[in-house]
C-alpha cells in the first residue's frame, strides 16, 4: 500500500485537480499517464512543474493527479495550484518560496457570462439602420 505524504486541491477556471504527493524518485502521473503524455504542449508540462522546481523537490516525491473539467491550459494551472498546496501542506517551509512566485494565490479569472440581448458577453448583435 502505498502511503500518500501531503494532498492539495488546485483550481483554475473551471478545473480541478486533486493532488496526492508520496514518496518516489520524481514521476508525476496524471490521470494514468505521464506528464508529457496528458499534455502533448511542453510549456503546460513546464508549468505542472514549476513548485517543484522552486522548492528542490523534483526527484524527491511520486505525484499522483486528478484533474477534471476546463481546458488544457486551465487544468495545468490547476495541477500546479494543486501541487504547491500540497508541497506547503507537507513543509511550511516551503510556504513562503511558493507565495512569492505566485502558485499559492488562485486565479480568480473566469469566463464572464453571456448575456441575454447580446451576441456573448459583450459582442452584440449588429445594428442595422434599415
Amino acid at each position: 500500500m502505498v502511503e500518500n505524504i501531503a494532498q492539495g486541491l488546485g483550481r483554475r477556471k473551471t478545473a480541478v485537480a486533486r493532488v496526492y504527493l508520496r514518496e518516489g524518485k520524481g514521476t508525476i502521473q496524471i490521470n494514468g499517464k505521464t506528464v508529457e503524455d496528458y499534455f502533448g504542449n511542453p510549456s503546460l508540462a513546464y508549468i505542472v512543474r514549476q513548485p517543484l522546481d522552486v522548492t528542490d523537490s523534483l526527484e524527491k516525491f511520486d505525484v499522483v493527479i486528478n484533474v477534471t473539467g476546463g481546458g488544457s491550459t486551465g487544468q495545468a494551472g490547476a495541477c500546479r495550484h494543486g501541487i504547491a498546496r500540497a508541497l506547503s501542506a507537507y513543509d511550511e517551509g516551503n510556504t513562503s518560496s511558493l507565495r512569492v512566485n505566485g502558485f499559492l494565490t488562485r486565479d480568480p479569472r473566469m469566463v464572464e457570462r453571456k448575456k441575454y440581448g447580446q451576441r456573448g458577453a459583450r459582442r452584440k448583435f449588429q445594428f442595422s439602420k434599415r
